[in-house]
């Protein structure tokens, strides 16, 4: 009964990583919206039913491919992180995504369902975010107590302009792929850089001028 059991869960585990698979290979060379069950159990090998049965939700195979898929992308460049600092474990996904860019062209799509407040899969993926700036702002709290950043930064402030940076910047290439990714990146992170070094000061707007 045990063997028996635990055969099946195998079982079960390896249907799931086979349609998350299928799902990632999909999403290589479509659209999300243009991504169907059909379509992954056509790229897992398997029939429409047991895609179904095995995600019978949506939302449930799309918030698996995204943890397979970042876990995938991202936990071999956690080290560079503690070893070498935020920005040089940014700018290696952003070199990853380069060379892939399928990842973040699919984790794009659902910002539209992340921003969806009555979407039921909304507050996971909200969820998902604040752990990748709760992880970026710990570490560049860690660079700033090292020296590899400097005291002026202040961590909170700093994660939301290094991931504004990242994230804004891939997004633009997406849509002018003849822009230097990685180029963009390095000068738009050095200049930010630049900037955390001076001790702040805060903006005075004339705003009778801007209203």
């Amino acid at each position: 009964m045990h063997i028996e059991s635990s055969r099946r869960t195998s079982d079960d585990a390896a249907l799931r990583s086979a349609v998350v698979d299928g799902m990632i290979t999909a999403l290589r060379t479509r659209p999300l919206h243009e991504v169907t069950p059909a379509v992954v159990a056509d790229h897992a090998g398997q029939d429409v039913d047991v895609v179904e049965r095995t995600f019978p939700s949506w939302d449930g195979l799309l918030l698996a491919t995204i943890d397979h898929w970042n876990e995938q992308r991202t936990a071999p460049l956690m080290p560079l992180a503690e070893r070498f600092g935020t920005v040089p474990f940014l700018r290696a996904i952003v070199t990853a995504n380069i060379a892939d860019p399928s990842l973040m062209r699919f984790l794009t799509a659902t910002l539209n369902i992340a921003a969806s407040p009555e979407h039921p899969l909304a507050p996971m993926l909200h969820a998902r975010w604040r752990r990748f700036h709760a992880f970026v702002q710990n570490s560049l709290q860690r660079d700033s107590l090292l020296g590899r950043e400097p005291s002026t930064m202040e961590p909170s402030r700093g994660a939301e302009q290094l991931l504004a940076t990242y994230e804004g910047l891939q997004l633009q290439s997406m849509v002018r792929p003849e822009m230097d990714l990685l180029e963009a990146f390095d000068r738009a992170v050095t200049r930010l850089r630049e900037g955390w070094s001076r001790e702040y000061v805060a903006p005075v707007w004339d705003l009778d001028l801007v209203s």
